[in-house]
């Protein structure tokens, strides 16, 4: 197979394996938490969800990834809306218990439904949808297939008020919003977990929104670039950072701690798949074992760790 048809091949295949679906429930009311969503402060003004590290089912609303925001003196940034309207309305509710200023960003780390299909909650707030560059382009591109899968999979009740709402302000470098004597520094980065990661770093508490640039716990998922991602893990480790949000994971870890799992299964996975290639191993084989001494140490291992493989294989067959 070729390069290219097989990366088509992976790119089909990315909706289901960074955000696992089953189907999900109609209405807030029957949530696991009924109203405001459950943040934790874990630092000064800012506030987190941790997300369940587990497929969407019809128990969680899509709320399988870490969500949060900040408050500064004059208003608020949200960093990711969620994987529904209905958990981007919970945040919003979870928001109005701590502040009433206004919400001035909401903040996509990337284009994954998980972590955007809340947007359309955010309509009416005044908040302007903040991204990276190459997310316009990435939702165009995959929008309407996202909305199709996700109701075919998670039903057409819960998905009837999500649309793709992209960001207005694109983020191609560096660059600092204020929301009132609070900095955020916002970082587009090269490709890794997507071609489209941006992060988050408030300079007041030293606090780090990674996206899915780390994962804690549950399996690190691919759709960009793996030899792009472990590039840049010197990068993202070298941020002076006191406590890290992960995508995926415990929401105050320590840093650049919380990088040293992911990075050992990425020195794991391009280790066994490098021998393979070198062997002969066709790519239906190797795939079956590049990785599995990390099995014990990750959630989710046999929902994504094939799928990792995949794409690495496809990746590195080329260099």
């Amino acid at each position: 197979m070729s390069y290219a048809t097989r990366r088509d091949v992976l790119k089909t295949g990315v909706l289901f394996a960074c955000c696992g679906v089953s189907h999900a429930r109609l209405a807030m009311a029957q949530s696991g938490h009924g109203g405001p969503l459950p943040v934790k402060q874990i630092a000064e003004g800012v506030f987190a969800f941790a997300g369940t590290p587990a497929m969407m089912t019809d128990q969680n609303d899509g709320e399988i990834c870490n969500v949060g925001f900040i408050i500064g003196d004059e208003a608020v940034a949200v960093i990711d809306s969620g994987g529904s309207v209905v958990e981007g309305k919970a945040l919003i509710a979870a928001i109005r218990t701590q502040t009433d200023r206004p919400i001035r960003y909401l903040i996509n780390t990337h284009m994954h439904p998980d972590h955007l299909f809340g947007n359309a909650a955010f309509e009416g707030t005044g908040a302007i949808i903040v991204g990276h560059h190459n997310l316009p382009r990435a939702l165009e591109s995959r929008g309407s297939y996202y909305l199709q899968s996700y109701r075919d999979a998670m039903g057409s009740a819960l998905m009837a008020d999500i649309r793709i709402v992209p960001p207005a302000k694109l983020i191609t470098d560096e660059e600092e919003v204020d929301l009132g004597n609070r900095k955020l520094s916002l970082k587009a980065w090269k490709p890794a977990h997507t071609d489209n990661d941006l992060s988050v770093f408030d300079h007041q508490t030293k606090t780090f929104f990674t996206g899915d640039l780390c994962f804690i716990g549950h399996l690190p998922t691919m759709d960009g670039s793996l030899l792009g991602w472990i590039a840049q893990l010197a990068t993202l480790s070298g941020i002076k950072a006191e406590v890290a949000v992960p995508g995926h994971g415990p929401v105050s870890s320590p840093w650049p701690q919380a990088l040293e799992a992911e990075s050992r299964y990425f020195d794991v996975l391009v280790r066994d798949i490098r021998k393979a290639i070198a062997d002969g191993v066709p790519m239906s084989d190797a795939v079956k074992s590049a990785g599995e001494s990390e099995r014990p140490n990750w959630k989710l291992f046999d929902e994504y760790n094939q799928r990792n493989a995949t794409a690495a294989f496809a990746e590195l067959e080329w260099e």
